[in-house]
């Protein structure tokens, strides 16, 4: 051997701290593995533990004359859910989230088209800026203060006043199942605060679908004689659909299990998860409470499966 190839070899370092040092470096796959163990633990026994144990709950039952969990497996819990009452909360969850998905869809691209075509410099800063400004103020001063906009006395109702448009707001309160006495007690006050709380998860994704889309395919469809609605249907959307699919990943599942915002703007109509607060809290009756999550949880992870064949999570 020679000289030079004696000094490249390093003497080991002294002290326990040099030789641990010396271990990791022979051995990175020891590191990774230290490092990793005490979050996947808490993953795994905290997160994962707690929803096979909320899965295990959901195949008990009550028993009818002394209110006690019997356990022993049964499916009788997840009839209950088919039941009339149960089976509307399910429902009625399923649809609201759709149409929040939707909304903030259709609210969204616009918004984030102009950020990812027009935006430059610090336009585009002022444009993340005015994204995420609502996500750093606290979440029930929100929905407290969208319960003072849109009450009876509030400052909606005074606008539509103003621009003598009450008939307007009378018709949309009038509506059978939506409507209600205000907007701060129907369906559509719980819709319009969803879909603010949530469109800035929506706005994101898709404006980063978008960055990708290269401009001068946008260039070459104008070229090629398309409308701008035909470079909308043809060029634009398809190449947006898994930044809008990946938005519509958290509206949806926010909607789903969210229980404050209906808890205070909307009728007295329960959504799954106001459901499974009150059946696990007033009620008592944890597996029907843990029925109900297991709900939101099997329609997301199908969703989840067909967000990843559409490409959803490359927009994420």
């Amino acid at each position: 051997m020679t000289a030079s190839a004696q000094t490249a070899v390093l003497p080991g370092r002294q002290g326990a701290v040099g030789r641990l040092s010396d271990l990791f470096w022979r051995k990175p796959g020891l590191l990774l593995f230290l490092m990793l163990t005490p979050p996947l633990l808490w993953l795994g026994i905290v997160y994962v533990g707690s929803l096979l144990a909320l899965l295990l709950q959901s195949f008990f039952s009550i028993d009818e004359f002394s209110g006690l969990i019997n356990y022993e497996f049964t499916l009788v819990t997840y009839g209950q859910l088919l039941q009339p009452a149960n089976f509307d909360i399910i429902l009625r969850t399923l649809l609201m989230a759709a149409a929040v998905t939707l909304a903030s869809a259709a609210i969204a691209f616009p918004i984030a088209y102009y950020a990812a075509r027009f935006a430059k410099g610090k336009w585009k800063a002022v444009f993340y800026l005015g994204i995420m400004l609502p996500l750093w103020s606290s979440y029930l001063v929100k929905v407290y203060a969208w319960k003072l906009i849109l009450a009876k006395e509030g400052i909606l109702t005074w606008l539509f006043a103003k621009l003598y448009l009450t008939w307007l707001l009378d018709g949309l309160l009038a509506i059978p199942v939506i409507g209600g006495n205000s907007l701060s007690i129907s369906y559509i006050g719980t819709f319009i605060v969803f879909v603010y709380v949530w469109l800035p998860f929506m706005i994101l994704p898709v404006q980063a679908a978008l960055e990708r889309v290269p401009g001068n395919l946008v260039e070459a469809s104008g070229d090629l004689g398309a409308d701008p609605r035909q470079t909308f249907r043809y060029v634009l959307f398809p190449l947006a659909l898994p930044g809008i699919v990946a938005g519509s990943i958290f509206t949806f599942s926010l909607t789903m299990g969210d229980y404050i915002i209906p808890q205070i703007v909307g009728t007295s109509r329960l959504f799954i998860g106001q459901a499974v607060y009150a059946q696990q809290g007033t009620a008592g009756n944890i597996p029907l409470a843990a029925a109900f999550s297991v709900v939101p949880i099997v329609i997301m992870g199908l969703y989840l499966a067909l967000a990843k064949r559409l490409g959803a999570f490359d927009a994420l």
